[in-house]
């Protein structure tokens, strides 16, 4: 059953075109004299469909395009590539062979931080965050002027709101917050409350 929820997200998201508001934002991003990088919670692999830079995203909860084992009986992760997981949608179980782990040939999961997941390795994702960190660092010693687009992140699972208005206060940057409901910012900051794309363009034009 887990592996025909992941295997039903993997097979959506495999599917689904970013739309054109990530193209504008990479646009955007390039044109800045200091660059860009993402920060997401998402575990869909959306930026990088777009064209956003690998090197250039930390993914705060993994990714659910990387596997890991279940035990784990090591710090690997790897790439699920083509590999499919059909999934019986009448019944939502998985089918077939499920992905293993190349090293123990146990069960394999996806390298998503789970609530309440002691087994998740995390290395990955702590490389990103730590060119996130560089990045930040270097624009802060050439006081950049610096703005951070926070689009959709809601208050349920916080962790990216934190993370913009933490960034925010680092570097002295103006943060923009798009989000149709949870739109309030703090003092300083700029609410737009339209979803994404919307959103984007009014940042644009």
């Amino acid at each position: 059953m887990a592996w025909a929820f992941y295997g039903h997200r993997l097979n959506l998201y495999r599917e689904t075109i970013p739309h054109e508001g990530f193209s504008k934002l990479l646009d955007l991003g390039e044109e800045m004299q200091y660059g860009y990088f993402v920060f997401t919670s998402n575990v869909d692999g959306q930026f990088q469909k777009a064209g956003f830079h690998e090197d250039l995203i930390e993914e705060c909860h993994g990714s659910i395009h990387h596997l890991q084992c279940v035990q784990p009986c090591s710090s690997s992760i790897w790439e699920i590539g083509d590999a499919e997981v059909n999934v019986d949608m009448e019944v939502f179980t998985a089918t077939g062979e499920l992905p293993k782990c190349p090293n123990c040939g146990g069960l394999a999961r996806p390298n998503i931080l789970m609530f309440g997941d002691w087994n998740w390795i995390s290395h990955r994702s702590d490389q990103q965050g730590e060119r996130l960190h560089k990045w930040l660092h270097r624009l802060g010693s050439v006081n950049a002027k610096v703005a951070v687009i926070e689009i959709g992140a809601g208050k349920a699972v916080p962790t990216v709101r934190m993370q913009s208005e933490r960034i925010g206060r680092t570097v002295e940057a103006t943060l923009i917050r798009i989000n149709p409901r949870d739109y309030d910012v703090p003092i300083g900051g700029i609410s737009i409350p339209l979803g994404a794309k919307e959103g984007i363009d009014r940042v644009l034009n």
